[in-house]
């Protein structure tokens, strides 16, 4: 008996538990997604690292933020509840150019994302899609200018963090997940066409537009005509989000008009389907249904 409360003595001052340490982080799971644990301390740890995050890629001269999305926020607008999750917008058309170069498809993923959130157990985590995400769900592979793209995201990362990059697998294949509808209409009739109809939809919200052949030719580059529209309906997507806060890096929703050599118009976007399966998303087949019918509606008038 003596023995045993010597070993309980001495287990309690040297605490023989492991509760000082907290939960254990929880990494996300999404498919293709880099990723690193903030080891920011502070009681603004959120704030901190999204401001780290912004203030390293704002400080990178070859850089442009070309804009910023509160999800929580965006949530609360709309009376739902959202953990802290925001998404950064930026790019780079030196890098990004010889991406679509290879695939024009790609521009659905380009400019550049990152995304910040904190999860149940208060971990901040810093992620993005993985270049090699990139390249198979692409077919990129050969690009140039790809593995500058990783580094550049890689340190914007882990100076955000403070922390170690790790990676899931990028285990999609090339077009995973892409609806492309051709156009019967000429590229910018396609365009305007799909624009209008966004913003005369009261439940949307453009976030903003992105000319990817004009960035091109701003840096001495050559595209055929790409464009991309970034738009929102948050009582939509913060229902996927309160599932998996990883969702934040797919959302808003992006819808690609492209030209291709032959003169073809095309109109691509995410399945919402892809979308849940790629960030376990289970259930909320309403809503996922209704992302993807009022997807295809829009597509399918700015073709016809």
């Amino acid at each position: 008996m003596k023995n045993l409360w010597i070993v309980f003595l001495l287990c309690t001052l040297v605490a023989c538990n492991n509760d000082d340490d907290g939960p254990t982080p929880q990494p996300p799971e999404a498919l293709g997604l880099s990723f690193a644990l903030s080891e920011n301390e502070s009681s603004t740890e959120f704030t901190d690292t999204y401001t780290n995050l912004r203030t390293a890629i704002q400080n990178n001269g070859n850089v442009l933020i070309l804009s910023e999305v509160d999800h929580e926020v965006n949530a609360s607008n709309v009376g739902e509840d959202l953990r802290p999750t925001r998404l950064i917008f930026f790019g780079n058309p030196s890098l990004g150019t010889p991406i679509m170069q290879e695939n024009q498809l790609a521009g659905l993923d380009l400019p550049q994302k990152m995304l910040v959130y904190k999860n149940g157990n208060n971990d901040v985590y810093v992620s993005y899609n993985s270049t090699s995400y990139l390249a198979a769900r692409y077919n990129v592979g050969g690009a140039s200018t790809l593995q500058q793209v990783n580094t550049a995201l890689r340190n914007f990362a882990e100076t955000a963090t403070n922390g170690t990059l790790d990676e899931n697998p990028a285990t999609v294949t090339s077009g995973q997940g892409v609806v492309t509808v051709v156009s019967q209409n000429d590229f910018a009739t396609t365009y305007n066409t799909l624009r209008n109809a966004i913003s005369d939809n009261p439940n949307l919200n453009i976030i903003f537009e992105l000319d990817h052949q004009v960035n091109a030719q701003s840096v001495g580059l050559t595209l055929n005509p790409t464009r991309v529209i970034v738009f929102g309906n948050p009582e939509l997507g913060t229902t996927l989000m309160q599932d998996s806060q990883t969702a934040g890096i797919d959302l808003p929703q992006k819808m690609l008009v492209w030209e291709e050599d032959d003169g073809t118009v095309n109109i691509s976007y995410n399945n919402a389907g892809y979308i849940a399966t790629r960030h376990g998303i289970t259930g909320n087949t309403d809503v996922i249904s209704t992302i993807n019918s009022a997807l295809a509606s829009l597509a399918v008038d700015a073709a016809n």
